[in-house]
Protein backbone atom coordinates (compact mmCIF):
# COMPACT_ATOMS: atom_id res chain seq x y z
CA UNK A 1 0.00 0.00 0.00
CA UNK A 2 1.40 3.44 -0.90
CA UNK A 3 2.31 5.68 2.04
CA UNK A 4 1.69 9.44 2.20
CA UNK A 5 3.98 11.96 3.92
CA UNK A 6 1.70 15.01 4.40
CA UNK A 7 2.74 18.67 4.53
CA UNK A 8 0.02 21.08 5.66
CA UNK A 9 0.69 24.57 4.25
CA UNK A 10 -1.42 27.71 4.03
CA UNK A 11 -3.04 28.70 0.75
CA UNK A 12 -2.94 27.64 -2.87
CA UNK A 13 -0.11 25.44 -4.22
CA UNK A 14 0.79 26.72 -7.72
CA UNK A 15 3.34 23.98 -8.43
CA UNK A 16 4.55 20.81 -6.69
CA UNK A 17 7.78 19.45 -8.18
CA UNK A 18 10.90 17.41 -7.51
CA UNK A 19 14.09 19.43 -7.74
CA UNK A 20 17.17 17.19 -7.39
CA UNK A 21 14.78 14.61 -5.93
CA UNK A 22 13.74 17.03 -3.16
CA UNK A 23 9.99 17.83 -3.04
CA UNK A 24 9.33 21.56 -3.57
CA UNK A 25 6.04 23.43 -3.26
CA UNK A 26 5.65 26.88 -4.85
CA UNK A 27 2.79 28.65 -3.08
CA UNK A 28 0.62 31.56 -4.23
CA UNK A 29 1.74 33.67 -1.26
CA UNK A 30 5.26 33.75 -2.76
CA UNK A 31 6.96 31.17 -0.54
CA UNK A 32 8.75 28.05 -1.77
CA UNK A 33 8.70 25.15 0.70
CA UNK A 34 10.80 22.00 0.47
CA UNK A 35 11.14 18.71 2.31
CA UNK A 36 14.93 18.50 2.60
CA UNK A 37 15.85 16.68 5.85
CA UNK A 38 12.96 18.52 7.46
CA UNK A 39 10.58 21.28 6.36
CA UNK A 40 12.39 24.38 5.04
CA UNK A 41 11.14 27.41 3.16
CA UNK A 42 12.09 30.78 1.72
CA UNK A 43 10.10 33.85 0.73
CA UNK A 44 10.76 34.60 -2.92
CA UNK A 45 7.89 36.72 -4.32
CA UNK A 46 5.30 39.12 -3.07
CA UNK A 47 2.59 36.90 -4.61
CA UNK A 48 3.52 34.03 -6.95
CA UNK A 49 1.55 33.44 -10.17
CA UNK A 50 3.52 30.96 -12.29
CA UNK A 51 6.20 28.32 -11.81
CA UNK A 52 8.04 25.79 -13.96
CA UNK A 53 11.15 23.64 -13.76
CA UNK A 54 14.00 24.51 -16.11
CA UNK A 55 14.72 21.87 -18.76
CA UNK A 56 17.53 20.07 -16.86
CA UNK A 57 15.22 20.07 -13.76
CA UNK A 58 17.86 21.78 -11.63
CA UNK A 59 16.11 25.14 -11.00
CA UNK A 60 12.59 26.34 -10.31
CA UNK A 61 11.65 29.37 -12.44
CA UNK A 62 8.90 31.52 -10.92
CA UNK A 63 7.03 34.71 -11.84
CA UNK A 64 5.05 36.91 -9.50
CA UNK A 65 2.74 39.82 -8.78
CA UNK A 66 5.89 41.78 -7.90
CA UNK A 67 6.91 41.85 -11.58
CA UNK A 68 9.94 39.63 -10.96
CA UNK A 69 11.22 36.33 -12.37
CA UNK A 70 13.38 34.27 -10.02
CA UNK A 71 15.47 31.14 -10.32
CA UNK A 72 15.49 29.04 -7.13
CA UNK A 73 17.38 25.94 -6.04
CA UNK A 74 17.81 24.78 -2.46
CA UNK A 75 17.83 27.80 -0.17
CA UNK A 76 19.13 30.25 -2.78
CA UNK A 77 17.17 32.39 -5.24
CA UNK A 78 18.40 34.94 -7.71
CA UNK A 79 16.63 37.49 -9.88
CA UNK A 80 16.56 36.63 -13.59
CA UNK A 81 14.36 39.45 -14.88
CA UNK A 82 11.88 42.10 -13.83
CA UNK A 83 9.09 44.01 -15.54
CA UNK A 84 8.42 46.95 -13.24
CA UNK A 85 5.10 46.79 -11.41
CA UNK A 86 3.42 44.48 -13.91
CA UNK A 87 2.35 40.94 -13.02
CA UNK A 88 4.36 38.06 -14.52
CA UNK A 89 1.49 35.76 -15.53
CA UNK A 90 3.33 32.93 -17.29
CA UNK A 91 6.83 31.41 -17.39
CA UNK A 92 8.40 28.68 -19.53
CA UNK A 93 11.86 27.13 -19.77
CA UNK A 94 13.72 26.40 -22.98
CA UNK A 95 17.01 24.99 -24.30
CA UNK A 96 20.48 26.30 -23.38
CA UNK A 97 19.28 28.07 -20.23
CA UNK A 98 16.67 30.20 -22.03
CA UNK A 99 13.44 31.16 -20.30
CA UNK A 100 10.31 32.98 -21.46
CA UNK A 101 7.97 35.10 -19.37
CA UNK A 102 4.92 37.21 -20.09
CA UNK A 103 3.22 40.31 -18.79
CA UNK A 104 0.16 41.80 -20.46
CA UNK A 105 0.54 41.74 -24.24
CA UNK A 106 4.32 41.21 -24.15
CA UNK A 107 6.32 37.99 -24.10
CA UNK A 108 10.04 38.10 -23.30
CA UNK A 109 12.79 35.56 -23.91
CA UNK A 110 15.87 35.72 -21.71
CA UNK A 111 18.70 33.74 -23.28
CA UNK A 112 21.27 31.81 -21.24
CA UNK A 113 23.77 34.66 -21.67
CA UNK A 114 21.35 37.14 -20.08
CA UNK A 115 20.28 38.87 -23.32
CA UNK A 116 16.54 39.64 -23.39
CA UNK A 117 14.30 39.93 -26.47
CA UNK A 118 10.67 41.07 -26.39
CA UNK A 119 7.69 40.12 -28.56
CA UNK A 120 4.56 42.27 -28.73
CA UNK A 121 1.07 40.87 -29.36
CA UNK A 122 -2.26 42.59 -30.10
CA UNK A 123 -3.95 40.88 -27.12
CA UNK A 124 -2.71 39.56 -23.78
CA UNK A 125 -0.33 36.60 -23.67
CA UNK A 126 -2.09 33.79 -21.77
CA UNK A 127 0.39 30.91 -21.94
CA UNK A 128 3.95 30.10 -23.03
CA UNK A 129 5.78 26.92 -24.05
CA UNK A 130 9.07 26.10 -25.76
CA UNK A 131 9.26 23.53 -28.53
CA UNK A 132 11.34 20.43 -27.69
CA UNK A 133 13.19 20.94 -31.00
CA UNK A 134 15.27 24.05 -31.61
CA UNK A 135 14.86 27.57 -30.24
CA UNK A 136 11.17 28.13 -30.86
CA UNK A 137 8.41 29.11 -28.47
CA UNK A 138 4.64 29.32 -28.65
CA UNK A 139 2.23 31.89 -27.21
CA UNK A 140 -1.42 31.14 -26.39
CA UNK A 141 -3.53 34.20 -27.13
CA UNK A 142 -7.02 35.31 -28.11
CA UNK A 143 -8.08 33.61 -31.38
CA UNK A 144 -5.16 31.20 -31.58
CA UNK A 145 -1.43 30.78 -31.02
CA UNK A 146 1.75 32.43 -32.28
CA UNK A 147 5.10 30.68 -32.86
CA UNK A 148 8.27 32.77 -32.48
CA UNK A 149 11.88 32.01 -33.41
CA UNK A 150 13.76 34.20 -30.92
CA UNK A 151 17.30 33.36 -32.06
CA UNK A 152 16.59 34.75 -35.54
CA UNK A 153 14.63 37.68 -36.94
CA UNK A 154 12.28 35.34 -38.77
CA UNK A 155 8.60 36.18 -39.00
CA UNK A 156 6.30 34.58 -36.42
CA UNK A 157 3.88 31.86 -37.53
CA UNK A 158 0.24 32.63 -36.71
CA UNK A 159 -2.12 29.74 -35.98
CA UNK A 160 -5.72 30.94 -35.92
CA UNK A 161 -8.75 29.49 -34.16
CA UNK A 162 -11.61 31.61 -32.79
CA UNK A 163 -11.87 31.90 -29.02
CA UNK A 164 -9.67 32.56 -26.01
CA UNK A 165 -6.66 30.22 -25.72
CA UNK A 166 -5.35 30.09 -22.15
CA UNK A 167 -2.53 27.51 -22.06
CA UNK A 168 -0.19 25.83 -24.52
CA UNK A 169 1.97 22.71 -24.95
CA UNK A 170 4.08 21.11 -27.69
CA UNK A 171 4.09 17.34 -28.17
CA UNK A 172 7.45 15.79 -27.17
CA UNK A 173 8.32 15.12 -30.85
CA UNK A 174 7.50 18.73 -31.76
CA UNK A 175 4.91 17.69 -34.37
CA UNK A 176 1.78 18.99 -32.63
CA UNK A 177 0.76 22.10 -30.70
CA UNK A 178 -2.20 21.95 -28.30
CA UNK A 179 -3.90 24.79 -26.43
CA UNK A 180 -6.39 24.85 -23.57
CA UNK A 181 -9.33 27.17 -24.14
CA UNK A 182 -11.58 29.42 -22.09
CA UNK A 183 -14.45 27.27 -23.32
CA UNK A 184 -14.46 23.63 -22.22
CA UNK A 185 -12.21 22.34 -25.01
CA UNK A 186 -8.70 21.80 -26.32
CA UNK A 187 -7.54 22.84 -29.76
CA UNK A 188 -4.59 21.43 -31.66
CA UNK A 189 -2.58 22.01 -34.80
CA UNK A 190 -0.43 19.59 -36.77
CA UNK A 191 2.55 21.86 -37.34
CA UNK A 192 3.69 20.38 -40.66
CA UNK A 193 0.49 21.38 -42.48
CA UNK A 194 -1.56 23.46 -40.00
CA UNK A 195 -4.31 20.85 -39.85
CA UNK A 196 -6.77 21.52 -37.00
CA UNK A 197 -7.64 19.15 -34.17
CA UNK A 198 -10.68 19.99 -32.07
CA UNK A 199 -11.01 18.15 -28.77
CA UNK A 200 -14.27 19.14 -27.11
CA UNK A 201 -17.05 17.73 -24.92
CA UNK A 202 -15.49 18.52 -21.53
CA UNK A 203 -17.91 19.48 -18.74
CA UNK A 204 -15.35 21.92 -17.25
CA UNK A 205 -12.31 23.95 -18.27
CA UNK A 206 -9.11 21.98 -18.89
CA UNK A 207 -6.46 23.26 -16.48
CA UNK A 208 -3.94 20.40 -16.50
CA UNK A 209 -2.21 18.57 -19.38
CA UNK A 210 0.49 15.89 -19.33
CA UNK A 211 2.19 13.99 -22.18
CA UNK A 212 2.91 10.29 -21.74
CA UNK A 213 6.49 8.99 -21.70
CA UNK A 214 6.89 8.65 -25.46
CA UNK A 215 4.40 11.36 -26.35
CA UNK A 216 1.84 8.92 -27.75
CA UNK A 217 -0.88 10.13 -25.36
CA UNK A 218 -2.00 13.48 -23.94
CA UNK A 219 -3.80 13.29 -20.58
CA UNK A 220 -6.12 16.12 -19.54
CA UNK A 221 -8.30 17.25 -16.64
CA UNK A 222 -11.75 18.84 -16.91
CA UNK A 223 -14.09 15.83 -16.64
CA UNK A 224 -15.15 13.09 -14.19
CA UNK A 225 -12.32 11.03 -15.68
CA UNK A 226 -8.88 11.85 -17.05
CA UNK A 227 -9.45 12.27 -20.79
CA UNK A 228 -6.43 10.80 -22.63
CA UNK A 229 -6.11 11.56 -26.34
CA UNK A 230 -4.09 9.30 -28.71
CA UNK A 231 -1.28 11.04 -30.61
CA UNK A 232 0.51 8.03 -32.11
CA UNK A 233 -0.88 8.44 -35.66
CA UNK A 234 0.24 11.07 -38.13
CA UNK A 235 -2.97 13.09 -37.61
CA UNK A 236 -3.04 12.83 -33.84
CA UNK A 237 -6.43 12.21 -32.23
CA UNK A 238 -8.58 13.08 -35.22
CA UNK A 239 -11.32 10.49 -35.71
CA UNK A 240 -10.22 8.56 -32.62
CA UNK A 241 -11.93 8.28 -29.25
CA UNK A 242 -9.96 9.20 -26.12
CA UNK A 243 -9.39 6.89 -23.19
CA UNK A 244 -11.29 7.74 -20.01
CA UNK A 245 -9.24 6.86 -16.92
CA UNK A 246 -10.26 6.87 -13.27
CA UNK A 247 -13.93 7.73 -13.79
CA UNK A 248 -15.70 8.96 -10.66
CA UNK A 249 -19.29 10.10 -10.91
CA UNK A 250 -19.14 12.51 -7.98
CA UNK A 251 -15.76 14.20 -8.51
CA UNK A 252 -13.91 16.15 -11.20
CA UNK A 253 -10.34 15.58 -12.35
CA UNK A 254 -8.30 18.72 -11.62
CA UNK A 255 -4.69 17.55 -12.25
CA UNK A 256 -2.90 14.87 -14.28
CA UNK A 257 0.74 13.69 -14.34
CA UNK A 258 1.87 10.92 -16.68
CA UNK A 259 4.46 8.44 -15.40
CA UNK A 260 8.06 9.06 -16.64
CA UNK A 261 8.44 5.69 -18.41
CA UNK A 262 5.16 3.71 -18.36
CA UNK A 263 1.70 4.33 -19.78
CA UNK A 264 0.29 5.20 -16.38
CA UNK A 265 -1.19 8.50 -15.19
CA UNK A 266 -1.52 9.95 -11.70
CA UNK A 267 -4.94 11.59 -11.47
CA UNK A 268 -5.89 14.22 -8.89
CA UNK A 269 -9.49 15.17 -8.13
CA UNK A 270 -11.36 18.17 -6.76
CA UNK A 271 -11.91 16.38 -3.43
CA UNK A 272 -8.17 15.78 -2.93
CA UNK A 273 -8.11 12.11 -3.91
CA UNK A 274 -5.19 10.85 -6.04
CA UNK A 275 -5.22 7.64 -8.11
CA UNK A 276 -2.80 5.98 -10.52
CA UNK A 277 -4.39 4.33 -13.55
CA UNK A 278 -2.80 2.16 -16.25
CA UNK A 279 -3.77 2.93 -19.86
CA UNK A 280 -3.76 -0.65 -21.14
CA UNK A 281 -6.37 -2.18 -18.81
CA UNK A 282 -7.66 0.83 -16.80
CA UNK A 283 -6.37 -0.81 -13.59
CA UNK A 284 -6.60 1.67 -10.67
CA UNK A 285 -4.49 2.07 -7.53
CA UNK A 286 -5.55 4.50 -4.80
CA UNK A 287 -2.57 6.71 -3.88
CA UNK A 288 -4.26 9.16 -1.54
CA UNK A 289 -7.68 9.37 0.07
CA UNK A 290 -9.73 12.57 -0.29
CA UNK A 291 -8.31 15.62 1.49
CA UNK A 292 -9.26 19.24 2.06
CA UNK A 293 -8.98 20.76 -1.40
CA UNK A 294 -8.67 20.14 -5.13
CA UNK A 295 -5.33 18.79 -6.37
CA UNK A 296 -3.55 21.51 -8.39
CA UNK A 297 -0.14 20.03 -9.26
CA UNK A 298 1.70 16.68 -9.28
CA UNK A 299 5.05 15.28 -10.45
CA UNK A 300 6.85 11.91 -10.36
CA UNK A 301 10.44 11.63 -9.13
CA UNK A 302 13.40 10.30 -11.14
CA UNK A 303 13.24 6.86 -9.52
CA UNK A 304 9.55 6.64 -10.49
CA UNK A 305 8.46 5.57 -7.02
CA UNK A 306 7.39 8.86 -5.44
CA UNK A 307 4.71 11.37 -6.44
CA UNK A 308 4.63 14.91 -5.06
CA UNK A 309 1.27 16.72 -4.96
CA UNK A 310 -0.15 20.10 -4.00
CA UNK A 311 -3.69 21.37 -3.52
CA UNK A 312 -5.61 24.63 -3.66
CA UNK A 313 -5.96 24.65 0.14
CA UNK A 314 -2.32 23.86 0.93
CA UNK A 315 -2.63 20.23 1.99
CA UNK A 316 0.38 18.92 0.10
CA UNK A 317 2.64 15.90 0.41
CA UNK A 318 4.56 13.01 -1.12
CA UNK A 319 3.21 9.55 -1.96
CA UNK A 320 5.71 6.69 -1.84
CA UNK A 321 4.36 4.03 -4.21
CA UNK A 322 6.58 1.35 -2.67
CA UNK A 323 5.07 2.01 0.78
Amino acid sequence: MPTVAPLDLDGHCVSAVFLDDVPHFAMADGTIHRLDHGHKWQEVHDGLLAATLDQPKTRLITGGEDGKVFSSAGDTSYLLAEAGRKWITSVASGPQGAIAYATGKTAFVRFGDGKVKEFQHPRSVEGLAFSPKGMRFGVARYNGATLHFPATDGKPVELEWAGAHTGITFSPDGNFLVTTMQENALHGWKLSDGKHMRMSGYPAKVKSLSWSAKGKWLASSGAQAAIVWPFSGKDGPMGKAPLELGTRGNAMVTAVACHPSQDVAAIGYDDGMVMAVRFADLKEVLLRRPGKGAITSMMWDREERRLVFGSETGDCGVVDIAG
